[in-house]
């Protein structure tokens, strides 16, 4: 059966970005009805807004909160700023809402910052075992840069310049049993080299194997490009990090044909349904992923072109294209 619009009312494991770079965006008791109306039950926070926190008191939505990367380096170096930070931005809306993880960073490694991102990590895990929230996740965020090659999967290996960073990182979320967060954009990929891979490839639209690995078969790029993250964690004897996938999505418009209403619905509406599915990767079958999709709004402030044509809604609510049934 075909399937335009899709409830999210059953799935556990998806969740849309709240990306807040426009000036025209709808209200934070707005948007966080909007989330409860489609039946989105995880809303990833780049940065703290105690707007946006007041108005998810009593929401039940699973939170996302992250650290401005500029704020990283500071929280790993200071105690007492990790103490502060918590305090300001957590502790007062802890008992209304459902913190699930605190994520330093966005894309920090590769990047500057990320060599703080470990004692980062260490120093806001303690703080908010302080106040009490032993059980939220405490993590930072990779992006593909980092690796090597994604061709083939099993050849996925982190580049010179953050493998000892994330040998650091993955040590410390051996100990704690958190994720690590990787932001995963199969479009970037297909538009780097659409000659060689097939849009269909890209927004899981093939059913039959288009990539064989090893003992392992691929029918979408996205499999593909998780399970190179997690190849290059077995080389660093950290494969048995999970990953939360925490931006992924297709845009609207900016850069035709490729970005295209049509196939961003095609590429979201089958990730959503792939999820749904409960299936791992090849190399990890049994092992589920939370993923949050980019975005909830477009956004007028961002770089002109395909970075302001993510979103699943205009700041006025209205659907870019039917997906949601809400």
């Amino acid at each position: 059966m075909h399937i335009d619009r899709i409830m999210l009312w059953w799935i556990r494991c998806i969740g849309v970005n709240f990306g807040r770079n426009g000036d025209n965006l709808p209200s934070p008791q707005n948007v966080v009805s909007l989330y409860k109306k489609c039946g989105i039950k995880l809303l990833r926070l780049f940065e703290p807004n105690p707007d946006i926190l007041e108005a998810l008191k009593g929401s039940n939505l699973q939170v996302s909160l992250g650290v401005k990367n500029g704020d990283v380096q500071s929280l790993a170096s200071s105690k007492e700023a990790a103490n502060q930070w918590v305090n300001t931005n957590v502790a007062p809306y802890k008992g209304d809402v459902n913190f699930k993880w605190i994520v330093l960073g966005n894309e920090i490694i590769p990047g500057a910052e990320g060599i703080y991102a470990t004692q980062a990590m260490k120093n806001i895990k303690d703080a908010i075992n302080s106040i009490g929230l032993t059980k939220t996740i405490v993590t930072t965020s990779f992006y593909m840069p980092g690796i090597t090659t994604s061709y083939p999967p099993s050849a996925g290996a982190f580049t010179k310049d953050v493998v000892n960073v994330m040998k650091d990182v993955t040590a410390y979320l051996l100990q704690t049993g958190a994720p690590l967060m990787v932001n995963v954009y199969p479009y970037y990929a297909y538009t780097s080299n659409p000659k060689d891979i097939k849009l269909e490839y890209a927004t899981f639209q093939t059913t039959n194997t288009v990539v064989v690995d090893g003992g392992l078969s691929y029918s979408n790029l996205f499999d593909a490009m998780v399970d190179s993250v997690y190849a290059a964690l077995g080389k660093i004897n950290a494969g048995n990090v999970s990953l939360v996938i925490g931006e992924t999505g297709w845009p609207t418009a900016g850069n035709e044909p490729y970005s295209s209403k049509e196939n961003a619905k095609t590429y979201n509406k089958n990730l959503i349904q792939y999820v749904q599915s409960g299936k791992g990767t090849p190399k990890k079958p049994n092992q589920t992923i939370d993923v949050f999709i980019f975005a909830m709004f477009n956004e007028n402030q961002k770089t002109t072109g395909i970075e302001q044509n993510w979103g699943l809604f205009y700041p006025n609510m209205s659907h870019v294209y039917p997906l949601l049934n809400c």
